[in-house]
């Protein structure tokens, strides 16, 4: 009894030393990108009808268009496109190339293929202005994230056999933030479709984990917005937050929603 005790302690430890490293790595991976994808305007033109992003976690290039969303604090519907998964292989069927990122406007019918194309896009339709010089590609932007993926151990990139969900999932999330690329990452492997609402932050006091804000007043969040909405809805903001209308289920914290997710969807 004292051996196999003494066993599950040790099972229960590694297991929390494996998840400590995971997330380390995805701190890191935020780190090489400088953060980018943390800050989000404090206004938006939100289309009535969400933008739809043909997404690998894993991809480099798409990675920019993320962090393009989360500051121009656009919501998107993705239909995360895992190597080895159904819906790559019927993106190619249907459009004749495979190639990622692509992003559907439905608000304006453009179909676009392509990192540049779409931040471009994106930034003349709900910004009025240019691509900024942050996500332009170049060399060492490149680099930075084809590293970041490298950190990841390129997780977020290959199917997991899971069963489909009738209704797509939400998650509220923004692109730099390390728990929620964990949670994004097995969203992707298990070729789940799901809405993203981006809650970038929009202020210094919005900087900060959500139990320790950067600044000594009590928190509010700039009035009508979305991270307004949530914190008047949950008394904090703070993401990873999922939730799921196949099931009822509304989780935080990004361990406890990949184990849900696993539980739930993966064969």
């Amino acid at each position: 009894m004292f051996i196999l005790f003494n066993g599950l302690e040790l099972e229960v430890g590694m297991k929390g030393m494996k998840d400590t490293i995971d997330l380390l790595a995805s701190v890191g991976a935020s780190s090489i990108r400088s953060w980018r994808g943390t800050s989000a305007s404090k206004t938006v033109t939100h289309p009535p009808k969400n933008l739809i992003l043909f997404d690998q976690e894993a991809c480099p290039d798409c990675r920019f268009v993320r962090e393009a969303l989360t500051e121009l604090n656009l919501n998107a519907m993705i239909a995360p496109c895992p190597e080895g998964g159904e819906s790559i292989k019927k993106l190619k069927q249907e459009s004749g190339s495979a190639e990622l990122p692509r992003l559907f406007d439905p608000n304006t019918d453009e179909n676009i293929l392509g990192r540049d194309n779409i931040i471009r896009y994106l930034y003349k339709e709900y910004r009025g202005s240019i691509m900024p010089s942050r996500l332009e590609n170049k060399l060492l932007n490149n680099l930075a994230s084809k590293l970041s993926s490298t950190v990841r151990l390129n997780a977020g990139k290959h199917y997991i056999p899971a069963k489909a969900a009738k209704q797509p999932l939400t998650l509220y999330s923004f692109e730099s933030s390390p728990y929620s690329r964990i949670v994004r990452e097995r969203l992707c492997e298990l070729e789940l479709p799901y809405l993203l609402i981006n809650l970038g932050k929009q202020q210094w006091s919005d900087m900060g984990p959500a139990k320790l804000r950067f600044t000594l007043k009590p928190y509010r969040p700039i009035e009508n917005t979305k991270r307004a909405a949530f914190f008047k809805k949950h008394g904090n903001v703070q993401v990873p937050f999922l939730i799921d209308p196949n099931t009822g289920e509304e989780l935080f914290e990004s361990l406890d929603i990949v184990k849900y997710l696993d539980k739930t969807y993966k064969k």
